[in-house]
């Protein structure tokens, strides 16, 4: 496929760590593992986290953000980097690596602010133990978070939009094992002087700032450590807080080498091997670091394994930090709610086990399904082209907002009282928000009804106007427009005030079950989803039916009747989901909140929440020749 922008080169081939053919089988064994110890290791830690009621407070909530990015931006690259390993030539598309490359910068941005408010959270709860509940409300919490994702989002958008400006000739071979800044830079034949300084001002900024608000933090700390007479205390303190220095110090201090330095051959090799630290041991602490060495953590797994499902409060062993600051967290905001009651999906005891295992197998499933077609598109070369491309993106979504509200469905099948925190509501909302209601799986299928217009009615001209640069664009108008909103829902969501009302009748944090508990007036909120709903379903609607207006109207002028079967056939089928998704989202939200329609908006929910990610791998994908011929390959090893 050409590019439609300057630039000549279609796709880059990755070097990777070393060229020595000796310590290629080791090496991969060893990111193998690591690999393995950060996913299961986050993954366990989010769910301790959300399993446990006691673990709901402010540190826990930055150590779940934290283990939540550690766990996305370590599949971003380390994939690639082990392909590297046992592949001969390791390709990766041009839109591939502009994708790689946000997304990387996205998670690390993040991570940075993520350690600054932990580290803030630490000053408030030693040297200000009495103002903490005031200080570190859910409200603070959630805009500390909001705040790390939009500053994320602003330095990953600067640096691929000046990435996307440049353009590559020939030289086609990164000298890294991902599509890093520097190495790019390197490869342009045009003057990269303005990224440079974009990458030196933007890094800068994130890296000085939250550096010396964690130095600033921890010096405070100190000073109040060091008062304490307790010499186990002593010790105890110092002893947490150097791990933490540890991990900070390998992330900002690598992240300081790789980029604040001007570019060159020699740097970039450095910059390799430091870059290790920050992209595959620091993920893999986390857990080590933060949670499976301390004992809240250590106790609430022990609970869980031995099944008790009503912990006495009286006798949870809190940790030494935690007992400097609160036995129990109280929500200064104006709500005096502090967590919420999920009643499910239904309250019949018959239908919880069939229920129960019906979703689990659906569930297991559809991660599995959009693994499967995630991973197919990255390793074959033939299907980097637009389709799957927005297909990847598509794949990714659903497997990410599988997540946000399947766990809490299925605990709510077997548990008593299926509890979830204030802030573990608001952050469930704002994910749910961010992936299906605000929304980027609306633009994605309205890009891909696009992309199939292009390619059936104006086949000569779809490699100008479906074009690298071009795509990219759409997928970060997408979730540009799926982040707006999310913002103006949960902006309005924070101002609601709820009293005594904590039980929620829905399966997870939803919007209109949030707003009958509210007990100030929520015409704004209603006013505010209404216009954001109905533009992002509105608008994606529209663009659609137009598309496959034009589509059928080119399918009907097909003479071959064989070839025109085959087109319907992929039309209904993409029809088919997209009928499914936009009409169960605007059956659920485009009308009056009630009682009475909330029974009913939990069973559409479930077609947007459950069934429509394990139709995507079926659908797009696995009947798919192009992605079973990959398959088949990858399964043959055939390398060549």
């Amino acid at each position: 496929m050409a590019t439609g922008n300057g630039s000549l080169v279609t796709e880059f081939i990755l070097v990777g760590l070393t060229d020595q053919p000796e310590l290629q089988t080791p090496l991969f064994f060893l990111f193998l593992t690591m690999y393995v110890i950060t996913v299961l290791g986050n993954l366990g830690l989010i769910t301790l986290i959300g399993l446990n009621s006691h673990l709901h407070t402010p540190m826990y909530f930055f150590l779940f953000n934290l283990s939540f990015i550690d766990f996305c931006y370590s599949s971003v690259f380390t994939p690639k980097m082990l392909m590297n390993f046992v592949l001969k030539e390791n390709i990766i598309s041009y839109m591939g690596c502009m994708t790689q490359l946000y997304f990387y910068l996205f998670f690390v941005i993040s991570e940075c602010y993520v350690l600054t408010s932990m580290a803030y959270d630490r000053y408030v709860a030693i040297c200000n133990p009495l103002l903490y509940n005031t200080a570190m409300s859910p409200k603070l919490c959630g805009n500390f978070m909001l705040g790390s994702y939009l500053m994320a989002f602003g330095g990953a958008t600067a640096h691929t939009g000046c990435m996307l400006r440049l353009t590559f000739c020939d030289a086609n071979t990164i000298n890294h094992y991902f599509c890093d800044l520097l190495p790019l830079l390197q490869l342009s034949c045009t003057s990269t002087y303005i990224n440079e300084m974009v990458v030196f001002i933007v890094v800068g900024i994130n890296i000085i700032v939250p550096s010396l608000a964690i130095f600033i933090s921890y010096s405070l700390i100190i000073s109040s450590i060091l008062q304490i007479s307790s010499t186990v205390g002593w010790s105890k303190a110092f002893s947490t807080c150097s791990s933490h220095m540890i991990a900070v110090s390998l992330f900002f201090g690598s992240g300081a080498f790789v980029y604040l330095k001007p570019s060159s051959d020699e740097s970039v090799n450095k910059g390799k091997i430091s870059s290790v630290f920050y992209t595959n041991v620091v993920p893999m602490m986390n857990p080590l670091i933060y949670s499976l060495r301390n004992k809240d953590v250590k106790v609430v797994l022990r609970k869980i394994l031995s099944r008790r499902k009503d912990p006495d409060l009286g006798t949870f062993s809190y940790s030494f930090l935690l007992d400097l600051t609160m036995k129990e967290l109280v929500v200064k905001n104006a709500s005096s709610v502090t967590e919420f009651i999920l009643l499910g999906l239904t309250d019949q005891r018959e239908l919880q086990m069939p229920l129960f295992f019906l979703f689990l197998v659906n569930y297991v499933l559809a991660l599995v399904g959009n693994l499967i077609l995630i991973s197919m598109i990255c390793l074959n070369s033939h299907l980097h082209t637009p389709m799957y491309f927005f297909l990847f993106n598509l794949s990714l979504i659903d497997y990410c907002y599988s997540f946000v509200c399947t766990p809490k469905l299925l605990m709510g099948f077997f548990s008593e009282r299926n509890i979830i925190s204030y802030m573990g509501c608001m952050t469930q909302l704002f994910f749910f928000c961010f992936f299906v209601n605000s929304d980027s799986e609306c633009y994605v299928l309205m890009s891909m009804a696009y992309d199939r217009y292009v390619a059936i009615c104006n086949p000569l001209l779809y490699n100008i106007a479906m074009s690298p640069k071009v795509c990219c664009n759409v997928m970060l108008s997408s979730y540009l427009m799926a982040f707006s909103g999310t913002v103006a829902i949960m902006g309005c969501m924070l101002r609601l005030t709820f009293c005594d009302a904590n039980t929620i009748n829905h399966y997870f944090c939803d919007v209109l079950p949030l707003f009958q508990l509210s007990c100030i007036s929520t015409y704004v909120n209603e006013l505010v989803l209404f216009i954001v709903v109905t533009v992002n379903i509105s608008a994606p609607s529209v663009t659609i039916c137009i598309s496959y207006g034009f589509i059928l109207s080119s399918i009907l002028k097909i003479k071959s009747s064989q070839g025109r079967s085959k087109a319907f056939r992929t039309c209904s089928s993409h029809i088919i989901v997209v009928s499914l998704f936009f009409g169960s989202g605007a059956f659920t939200y485009l009308k009056p909140s009630s009682g009475g329609s909330i029974a009913e908006e939990k069973i559409s929910s479930v077609f947007f929440t459950t069934v429509i990610p394990l139709m995507n791998p079926l659908i797009y994908s696995l009947r798919n020749k192009d992605v079973k011929d990959a398959l088949r390959k990858i399964l043959s090893k055939r390398k060549c």
